[in-house]
């Protein structure tokens, strides 16, 4: 079994975390969930280096990475095939620069992004669900917590 290694951004503002709705490519809509800005580590690429990548490509912005917040392991598909996912999920200290987007000067942003907002996860279909259960508040501060679901 492949194992899959991912890296998101939490950027939270007022109490409310920047989420997306990716394109589905199989409609014209968005897909049915929202989640966190991030993407796939490539082969020996560090973690950081990764997410920065990541979010420069979705947002045009350069993160100012924090603390590591949550670890979750799953397995699942991806590319229609069993994968072993592992995200690991860190806080975003420069979240305010983050209010204004413009996905035209992204590079990934217009062809992945369908919607973005500053949402309040546990009123939405937000993915991971524990996003949904989590206090944002003094977050630079929080322990890293883990979640698997093998």
């Amino acid at each position: 079994m492949n194992r899959r290694i991912a890296v998101r951004g939490i950027i939270v503002v007022d109490g409310k975390m920047l989420s997306i709705r990716h394109r589905d490519y199989n409609s014209d809509g968005p897909k049915d969930f929202w989640c966190t800005f991030g993407g796939g580590v490539e082969e020996c690429e560090p973690l950081l280096s990764a997410l920065e990548r990541e979010l420069v490509e979705e947002t045009g912005i350069k993160p100012d990475i924090g603390t590591l917040l949550y670890v979750q392991q799953f397995k699942g598909k991806y590319a229609g095939k069993d994968e072993d996912h592992i995200e690991f999920f860190f806080l975003i200290n420069n979240a305010k620069d983050y209010l204004r987007l413009d996905l035209s000067k992204t590079t990934h942003g217009e062809k992945e992004i369908a919607e973005y907002a500053f949402i309040d996860p546990s009123a939405h279909n937000v993915l991971p669900e524990f996003l949904c259960h989590e206090n944002y508040n003094n977050l630079d501060k929080q322990q890293t917590k883990f979640f698997d679901y093998l």
